[in-house]
């Protein structure tokens, strides 16, 4: 069962919801951010493929606008995980008491950019002084790395929340906004039609390269009561990731409909943007660098110490 909603409509979306076949305890709500993204689609993916099946799960998504609606969903009980929410988000909610648990990587590095109007006279990040710079949602990546962007070369940007990048382009079409985001195969097209110009990449900032920047998660209660599902929903992730690099013409056709793109645009956001490291979830990457960087982004008032990332991480480990 797949569905877009709103945070504000999902306790009632929850509530409402058909039962699905299987037994209730193999049933397993997603919230997930951005409908469309490569790194977003494992879960619809697998599903389609009877790999969630396998392992004795139905999944029910909900689609959300951005990484921090996503959180907000797991940490209100409205959903059992969420997918491709912010490490820096999930650093922040935990060290402010809330009960969230990261059990996987969800994107290591990041296939997101920022661009303008082809017709604009912004070329680079240098440009952006008292521009308008967009992000999806408070406390998503797309917001620390808009952060980051400022603090670390200096600007005046001012970062505006604008939602999903579908909506997020028309606002930079519309001249509502001056320099817009996306992920691919979002705004592709525009920018080989010489409609907006590429001005930054998420890879340009240092809380990027080689980091994870997204992450799987639920609650401490969930993990605890329904820790053999989330161990199957691990293992079933794992394999459809697989499956998503395999020569399997049905991944490409799938992903094709699902994100509303040609075949040959969904190889190329697969092929060109996101190698198949980029969503391994068995490690968080870069830890040494990212609690402190919260600290500076103002995420956490102060470095979450070892054995309060090791509370917040917890990883099932493979089980074949």
């Amino acid at each position: 069962m797949i569905r877009t909603v709103s945070i504000a409509l999902m306790v009632a979306a929850t509530s409402v919801a058909a039962a699905p076949p299987a037994a209730a305890q193999d049933a397993l709500k997603l919230a997930v951010g951005q409908h469309g993204n490569w790194n977003t689609s494992v879960p619809e993916l697998g599903q389609r493929a009877g790999i969630f099946k396998k392992h004795g799960l139905t999944l029910e998504i909900l689609y959300t606008q951005g990484s921090g609606e996503t959180q907000q969903a797991v940490i209100s009980n409205s959903v059992d995980i969420g997918t491709s929410i912010g490490v820096m988000g999930a650093l922040s909610a935990f060290a402010k008491g809330a009960p969230i648990r990261v059990i996987g990587a969800e994107t290591t590095g990041a296939a997101d950019y920022w661009y303008a109007l082809a017709s604009s006279p912004i070329k680079g990040l240098k440009d952006t002084d008292g521009r308008t710079m967009a992000y999806s949602t408070n406390g998503s990546s797309t917001h620390s790395i808009v952060l980051a962007f400022i603090k670390e070369n200096d600007l005046k940007a001012k970062p505006v929340a604008t939602g999903s990048p579908a909506a997020t382009l028309t606002q930079v079409m519309s001249g509502q906004i001056d320099v817009g985001w996306a992920a691919p195969p979002f705004g592709i097209k525009e920018m080989d039609e010489g409609k907006i110009r590429l001005i930054a990449r998420g890879g340009d900032s240092a809380v990027v390269r080689g980091q994870t920047v997204r992450v799987l998660a639920t609650t401490a209660d969930t993990l605890e009561k329904r820790k053999d599902a989330i161990v199957r929903f691990l293992d079933a992730y794992r394999e459809t990731i697989d499956y998503m690099y395999s020569d399997n013409p049905q991944v490409m056709r799938d992903y094709s409909e699902i994100s509303g793109v040609p075949e040959p645009m969904a190889r190329r956001v697969r092929d060109e943007f996101f190698v198949k490291s980029m969503l391994d979830p068995d490690k968080i990457h870069g830890l040494e660098t990212i609690v402190p960087e919260a600290v500076k982004l103002k995420y956490t008032a102060v470095p979450l110490t070892t054995a309060q990332v090791t509370k917040l991480i917890q990883i099932p480990p493979r089980q074949r």
